[in-house]
């Protein structure tokens, strides 16, 4: 693959389990192993990738083997298969792009700071690390967290994760504290990540954690969301995400958005395809604004927008402490007729009947 190709491979080799959480984001880790389907990341246990070892020979950090076809290689060459890359010049742009530039602008240029160089803090980039090394939400305590809150059923969830022990500073001169966190990528309408939002859990998982703002977002967020489902020609959007999948208990099959906060759902962007936006409003003076001026919006562009409004502050309320079947029936007057069947037919298995 070039002069440059065994010294570029050992530098990924150095942040292997990145590597894998982000081109392989389907597997996991397993021991001394990242363990996935096949180099296409296929959920799956096949293919194994090894974490650790010598940078050179028998054993290397980095390789991997597919049991199943008996292919084997580097990190070099997942790279490459993800991206149907053929040449090393192109395999080379994408390995620096997530290794970070080198020093003089070229792609194989040695570099005189480490592999682990961290972009800047709140850009799109560091926020696509911090999903990339995060892991599934299941079996973990933002599950517990978010089955506290009434929500049991994470079906095409793929955009939430969990750090065990995330980053948090009360303000930019503290020193840093770590709490376990929900990780939910935010979204372009092309599924790139463009930023994250954490929610800091208590380590029990049965609260946020106990610092003063336990939700923080960074990233390129306006006009963007965390997605649930894939966008179509019916689309939910809301501010908050447990409002969000709070929703989805009562419609599971309802692609839905949450856009973090008013300012941002008001300007949320719409995708080619959609021909009716249902807004889920929180019952205060920013909600009803954000519905009013997303309202104008997608009229402007022929969408037509409904809102969803709940008998309570919001529909995490509603579900918590009224139920779903009440909650369904309080949907089932809201919604168009031709999306009543379309969108009630099955039930999540969430909050408390």
């Amino acid at each position: 693959m070039g002069d440059n190709a065994p010294d570029l491979a050992r530098r990924l080799a150095r942040n292997a389990e990145a590597v894998c959480r982000y081109y392989l984001s389907n597997g996991r880790r397993s021991g001394r192993y990242w363990m996935v389907g096949d180099i296409m990341n296929t959920p799956g246990r096949s293919m194994y990738v090894r974490l650790s070892g010598p940078e050179i020979g028998k054993g290397a950090v980095g390789k991997w083997t597919d049991a199943a076809t008996g292919e084997h290689g580097d990190l070099l060459d997942i790279i490459g298969r993800r991206h149907g890359l053929t040449r090393f010049s192109d395999i080379a742009a994408e390995a620096w792009r997530f290794l970070g530039p080198p020093r003089d602008g070229s792609h194989t240029a040695p570099r005189a700071y480490s592999a682990f160089a961290q972009p800047p803090a709140g850009s799109p980039e560091s926020a696509r690390r911090l999903f990339a090394i995060s892991q599934p939400i299941v079996g973990t305590i933002a599950e517990t967290y978010l089955h506290g809150r009434g929500i049991t059923a994470l079906h095409e969830a793929a955009s939430l994760r969990f750090h065990p022990s995330c980053y948090y500073r009360p303000h930019p001169d503290a020193s840093a504290e770590t709490w376990p966190a929900m990780i939910a990528a935010v979204t372009d309408l092309g599924g790139t990540i463009t930023g994250v939002h954490r929610t800091w859990i208590d380590p029990s998982g049965h609260d946020k954690a106990p610092i003063d703002t336990p939700r923080r977002a960074m990233g390129h967020l306006l006009g963007k969301g965390v997605l649930f489902g894939t966008a179509s020609d019916v689309v939910a959007a809301g501010e908050g995400i447990e409002t969000m999948l709070s929703l989805r208990c009562a419609l599971p099959s309802l692609s839905m958005v949450a856009a973090l906060s008013a300012n941002h759902l008001s300007a949320l962007l719409f995708p080619a395809t959609l021909r009716r936006l249902y807004v889920a409003r929180d019952k205060d003076a920013a909600g009803n604004a954000a519905f009013a001026t997303l309202a104008e919006r997608a009229q402007a562009a022929g969408i037509v927008a409904l809102p969803l409004s709940p008998a309570l502050q919001d529909f995490n309320d509603d579900l918590r402490y009224l139920g779903l079947a009440e909650l369904r029936a309080a949907l089932r007057v809201q919604l168009a007729p031709d999306d009543v069947p379309r969108f009630m037919g099955a039930v999540g298995d969430c909050g408390p009947g």
